[in-house]
């Protein structure tokens, strides 16, 4: 073992994601579909080796769910290919789910210059993860996804060892087995996906399944916490045409009028697709289908109660 800023490394050559692939020994000899077809064939692998994580997926989705449902947020933590990840995802929360820009936060070694290019040397400081949580104000109530494929990258490390220290939940992500970070996560999530394409390029394989993960603890953290009815985003925030668009769409899916209907209830509801709704299937004014909702904790299904029934919503559940 070798060891920077007083944690346990394991040696490079020792990752699966860091040695040689045989199947692209002669990659270079290919023309370019050959390349595509190597490189389709390696990737058709990656979906199964997060399947095997499945068990440790869901403690960490419900693990997450719990701490944000209580008050707290989820906190991504990673350096490079990973810390970039984790931020995308976290980006992606607010207008898909209709959450607040502080619930899920994305952290990157090197901060916000580290997202379009390398800052050298930050994932080798330890330091700099516990001063990034500590400007976000992390405590005891959040959960810390710390992210790293080869499991190692002392950053995260150390930043899930300070929230694990303060009482976060914490799990780590990482693309090898035995990765050092599992010292410091309640729950290891850890999609072995075999040596890359072009050794130790972890945005390929590494990154695909890294994505995969990300995508199901929130989509599966925000399911739980009521934030779709079906499959249907009944908390997207409407910040463009498009969702403008979406958002009438599904009021008038699950209440079955027009369009011109359905956008005349989400202007007398302030644009809150859960509001409009309730509103009009439980025959209330928009305020006490805000009150309803917020007695349901969210969850669009138990607002509804009864009251959806027969009223064009079979295909999410009825």
């Amino acid at each position: 073992m070798h060891y920077r800023d007083g944690m346990a490394d394991v040696l490079p050559d020792s990752l699966t994601t860091e040695a040689t692939n045989p199947a692209s020994a002669r990659i270079d000899e290919l023309d370019a579909v050959g390349i595509v077809r190597l490189m389709n064939a390696e990737d058709a692998g990656v979906a199964a080796a997060v399947g095997r994580q499945a068990d440790a997926i869901a403690r960490a989705i419900e693990a997450i769910a719990a701490r944000i449902g209580a008050g707290g947020r989820l906190v991504y933590l990673g350096a490079g290919t990973s810390g970039r990840l984790g931020v995308l995802d976290a980006t992606e929360c607010p207008p898909t789910f209709g959450t607040p820009p502080e619930m899920v936060v994305g952290l990157i070694a090197g901060g916000p210059p580290a997202l379009t290019r390398a800052v050298e040397g930050a994932e080798d400081r330890g330091e700099l993860a516990v001063a990034d949580l500590r400007s976000v104000g992390l405590d005891g109530r959040d959960a810390v996804v710390g992210i790293a494929t080869s499991g190692r990258t002392p950053y995260v490390i150390a930043g899930l060892a300070h929230a694990r220290a303060l009482g976060c939940f914490t799990a780590g992500l990482a693309c090898n087995e035995n990765a050092a970070l599992a010292a410091h996560a309640d729950v290891v999530i850890a999609p072995c996906v075999g040596p890359e394409i072009i050794a130790g390029s972890t945005r390929l394989k590494a990154g695909t399944a890294t994505k995969m993960v990300l995508n199901m603890l929130t989509t599966g953290a925000m399911i739980r916490l009521g934030k779709t009815y079906g499959n249907l985003m009944v908390d997207l925030r409407a910040t463009n045409s498009k969702l403008v668009i979406r958002a009438r769409r599904i009021v008038a899916t699950l209440t079955g009028v027009g369009e011109d209907e359905a956008e005349r209830l989400l202007a007398d509801a302030d644009g809150e697709l859960k509001t409009a709704v309730v509103a009009r299937l439980r025959h209330v004014s928009p305020a006490e289908a805000r009150r309803l909702i917020a007695a349901a904790d969210g969850h669009l299904r138990r607002a509804l109660g009864t009251a959806a029934n027969g009223c064009g919503v079979d295909h999410v559940g009825h």
